[in-house]
Order: structure tokens, then C-alpha cells, then sequence
């Protein structure tokens, strides 16, 4: 683990490179990644862990939005996280909570052209049981329509199909805002723009190397 204890989160909308980079950062310094979606897929399988009150991860889900925000605030604030979050906070009531609780050290935003995006998106597809994305363009699987580890089928999820993609953008951008405006109000915004994760990545490396020590170089990740 990192020697000194950092609380960062990374915000992008959806097919922004987000879980690459948290990824990244979690190999290059030492830091433990936290997915809200991987967080929630774990908790409907019911091997999430526990609720801050004790109760098993999958009734909280069951319990509703308010439920799912205080067991993965109950996560990022436990006293050996130390990492980086990605998918979390969403809306700007996820980000008050959190403020209220956890000083978050920095805010990495990664800004995508739209049409960047809607190629990425409309490009993937997952394994539903692990999460594992894969893009037909420049990350396909080694066997068309299977998952490399398993050998289990790919799904296009329904909000990734093109149809879809542009209603979830609009609804990204419009519930992001306010988050992107309050990080950016206390100083601890952060924003990158490109087309690629590949081109994004050593500036936030070195805006993390600036932060704590690293324990890989940027050419060993």
C-alpha cells in the first residue's frame, strides 16, 4: 500500500476511460480502486461485504439509493482506504454526503468528445457476471462474442446500444454539473481532455506524482 493516505475520485462520463484510469492508478501507486458498479454487481450476487449498520450489501441495494450510498461511503471513508474511486459521487447529493464525512484530496474529470464517446459506447460489450468490458474496435476479445477468462457469453448492455447512448449522455451531463462545479469551487478540480486513455494518462500520473510516491514509473504500467 501507498505510504501516505490519499482519497481521490475520478469522474467522466460513461465510456470515458474512468475504470482504465482508476486501474492505472491503482498499480502505479499503491492504491486500492473502488467501483460503484463493480461495488453493486457484488452486492446483487450477495458477496459485497457488509452495510455500515451490519446488514449484507444485497439489502441495501434492495433498500433503495440512500441504502446503496452509505454502504459505498461506509467503503471509501474505513480507515485502510486509501484509493481512488471511480463512479462515485453522480449526483451532487452523493457528493455532499461524502463531502461531510471524507476530505477528498483531489477530483481527476475526464472530458471526451461526444462523438468519441458514442463510438466507444455503442462499441462494448461486457461479461455480466465479472464486469469485464471490451471494446470491437480497439480491445476485442480473443474469441468473437466470449469473455477472454471464462469462455462465457458477451452482452451489449441495452443502455449501450446506439439508441440509448445519447439519452445517457444528456443525463450525465446534466447531473454532473453541479458535482464538477462543487469540486471545482473547493480547488481540488482537476480536468483532462483527449480521445485516448493512452494520451490522458501521463498527465495524471504526474498530477498524482506531485501527490504521493509512486511505487511503478509511468513505463512499467
Amino acid at each position: 500500500m501507498a505510504s501516505k493516505l490519499l482519497r481521490a475520485v475520478v469522474l467522466g462520463p460513461p465510456g470515458s476511460g474512468k475504470g482504465t484510469v482508476c486501474e492505472r492508478i491503482a498499480r502505479s501507486f499503491g492504491l486500492q480502486h473502488l467501483s460503484s458498479g463493480q461495488f453493486l454487481r457484488e452486492s446483487l450476487r450477495g458477496g459485497g461485504g457488509e452495510c455500515p449498520r451490519g446488514r449484507p450489501l444485497w439489502g441495501c441495494v434492495a433498500g433503495g439509493l440512500a441504502s446503496i450510498t452509505a454502504a459505498f461511503l461506509a467503503l471509501m471513508t474505513a480507515p485502510f482506504c486509501c484509493g481512488a474511486c471511480t463512479g462515485f459521487p453522480r449526483t451532487l447529493g452523493q457528493a455532499e454526503a461524502l463531502d461531510r464525512i471524507c476530505k477528498l484530496d483531489l477530483v481527476i474529470s475526464l472530458n471526451i468528445p461526444f462523438e468519441t464517446l458514442k463510438d466507444r459506447l455503442s462499441a462494448r460489450w461486457v461479461h455480466p457476471a465479472s464486469g469485464r468490458v471490451y471494446n470491437m474496435d480497439f480491445n476485442p476479445p480473443h474469441v468473437q462474442g466470449v469473455d477472454d477468462l471464462t469462455g462465457e457469453p458477451l452482452v451489449q448492455r441495452e443502455d449501450d446500444k446506439p439508441e440509448a447512448v445519447a439519452a445517457r449522455l444528456r443525463k450525465y451531463k446534466d447531473a454532473a454539473k453541479p458535482v464538477i462545479e462543487l469540486y471545482k469551487s473547493r480547488g481540488i478540480l482537476h480536468s483532462f481532455s483527449g480521445t485516448e486513455t493512452n494520451k490522458i494518462w501521463p498527465y495524471v500520473y504526474t498530477l498524482l506524482s506531485s501527490k504521493i510516491p509512486p511505487i511503478l514509473s509511468d513505463e512499467e504500467n
